[in-house]
């Protein structure tokens, strides 16, 4: 039995139906396919029809774009990010220790700077790995940095007298650049 191509091409249109194994041969319209059954729609719903120089394209919202979002995608371009996207989710789920970002900072601004900037940025929404908090007791600390910024998405180094003060001598830092030279 041939496979409905609605999970990962969508069908937003009668000609997407057409070229669809599974559905070709019904009615027009996607509306009732039962083989197929997904937490989420391919498409949000909202498409639109623009006209440039003669030409015109199909636009629309894919199923991860924002409903607020005013950037819009072609079929094709929605055909090609969504395996993508899709890939990122099942990584996402797979990890759900994924942060926004990582805190590098000296030891000594622990209690004070280092701990008041995780404050703020969670207080925006933003999920930070943070040694006062992700670092626990008996946990090698080596390792549980390398895995903290292997889940951030970005390093942010907060940069104090005390950092400054911390860089010429021989530290975590030194490690992860292999050492003097």
């Amino acid at each position: 039995m041939a496979r409905c191509t609605a999970p990962v091409r969508g069908h937003s249109s009668a000609e997407a139906a057409a070229n669809c194994p599974a559905c070709r041969y019904k009615s027009r319209g996607y509306g009732g396919y039962s083989g197929y059954s997904s937490s989420y729609p391919s498409y949000s719903g909202t498409s639109s029809y623009s006209s440039s120089g003669g030409s015109s394209s199909r636009s629309s919202k894919p199923r991860w774009s924002k409903s607020s979002s005013s950037v819009s995608y072609t079929s094709s371009q929605i055909q090609s990010l969504t395996p993508v996207r899709q890939a990122v989710e099942v990584k996402a789920a797979a990890q759900p220790d994924i942060r926004d970002a990582f805190l590098c900072h000296a030891w000594a601004d622990r209690k004070e700077s280092a701990k008041e900037l995780h404050d703020l940025l969670e207080a925006a929404g933003v999920k930070v790995w943070f040694s006062e908090k992700d670092l626990g007791l008996g946990v090698p600390m080596m390792r549980a940095i390398d895995k903290g910024l292997a889940n951030s998405k970005v390093g942010l180094v907060l940069v104090t007298p005390a950092m400054l003060e911390r860089l010429p001598k021989e530290s975590v830092a030194d490690k992860e650049g292999g050492g003097k030279n």
